[in-house]
């Protein structure tokens, strides 16, 4: 029962995010500064905290890593602020008023009191209007966050540890779910590494999402190689960082949605039933989520899990490319050539 009740929830979340993704006022940038704001403090934390503190015995970079992972709420109200058309000065101003609170409380309050700010920036006389932003937007933003809070603790990260629980107690069926569900996010508008952030994953649960992103790299290079989507440059970003490509990935969702799913849940299984875990929330990404891992287990058994998942993945996107190689596909150049004939 609790398997069908994490997966149910997993599922309404990622619904509600891609539901404001496409029709909340800019929702697709908002979701791109919330995955940019994951990348400057959980990726930064978990590189020089994890990685340079832990592992390498370094400990100004676990200072580094530690002051990056404490600013989530700072860059994502910033971060957000930015991509709504906030001036950097009131940006940052918000962001700064966040400070010590989480990733996701952050991106709501800076999101909202957005408007406040923009509308305050065309009605309000220069020079005048940086007084009232800080009278009113700076106490306001921090006022929505320390609300958000605990609504966030008491649902996203709620829905994290009943995954995590589930993943104890049924790690082949989880590394299914969480496998596929990743790796099709990693590659959709929805960032992977914002999700397992928001959701607070850590243990096994983390560890299937960064090592089965990471397998996905390779999965996509073959998939994307053999259906000829685009050039040689298409195919090599598309490995390093999904969503480099999201253009094409968007224009061709089933062949590209269904092979990661297939080529995630396939190493989720692998990753489960080695017993690596990953203390890194958010790491779901190529590169720093392979790197991050040795950080908490063994370094040959992360090599081979590692391996096995690169070899699983390339061998679906192989796969992929068969079970797709009459289907109707979009190329690059079908997507760029209308733009072209308009110039």
């Amino acid at each position: 029962m609790e398997i069908i009740k994490g997966t149910l929830l997993l599922l309404i979340v990622l619904g509600c995010f891609t539901l404001f993704s496409y029709k909340a006022p800019r929702g697709m940038k908002a979701m791109g500064a919330l995955a940019s704001a994951a990348i400057a403090t959980f990726l930064v934390e978990a590189f020089q905290k994890y990685v340079g503190g832990d592992l390498l015995n370094i400990e100004f970079l676990g200072v580094v890593g530690d002051s990056a992972g404490s600013m989530g709420g700072v860059a994502a109200a910033a971060l957000v602020a930015l991509a709504m058309g906030v001036s950097p000065v009131y940006a940052l101003m918000l962001g700064v008023s966040c400070a010590g609170l989480g990733l996701l409380p952050g991106f709501i309050a800076g999101y909202l009191i957005s408007f406040v700010v923009k509308k305050i920036e065309s009605k309000v006389p220069d020079g005048l209007d940086l007084i009232v932003a800080i009278v009113i937007a700076a106490p306001l933003v921090r006022l929505i966050a320390v609300y958000a809070d605990p609504i966030v603790d008491a649902t996203l990260l709620n829905i994290g540890g009943i995954i995590t629980q589930t993943t104890d107690a049924s790690p082949i069926m989880m590394g299914i779910i969480l496998g596929g569900v990743i790796t099709v996010v990693a590659t959709a508008p929805l960032s992977s590494m914002a999700l397992t952030a928001m959701l607070g994953l850590t243990g096994i649960p983390m560890a299937i999402g960064a090592l089965a992103v990471f397998g996905s790299s390779f999965m996509n290079f073959v998939f994307f190689h053999r259906m000829k989507f685009g050039d040689r440059k298409t195919t090599i970003s598309v490995a390093i960082e999904p969503l480099s490509q999201v253009d094409i990935i968007s224009a061709n969702p089933v062949p590209v949605y269904v092979t990661n799913f297939l080529g995630g849940a396939s190493s989720g299984i692998i990753i489960a039933l080695s017993g690596l875990i990953n203390g890194a929330s958010g790491t779901a990404t190529p590169i720093a989520g392979f790197a991050v891992m040795y950080g908490f287990n063994d370094p040959m058994k992360v090599t081979i899990v590692a391996l096995s998942c690169a070899l699983v993945s390339a061998f679906w996107g192989f796969v992929g490319s068969y079970m797709f190689k009459n289907f109707k596909i979009r190329r690059v150049h079908e997507l760029t050539e209308p733009t072209k004939q308009t110039a």
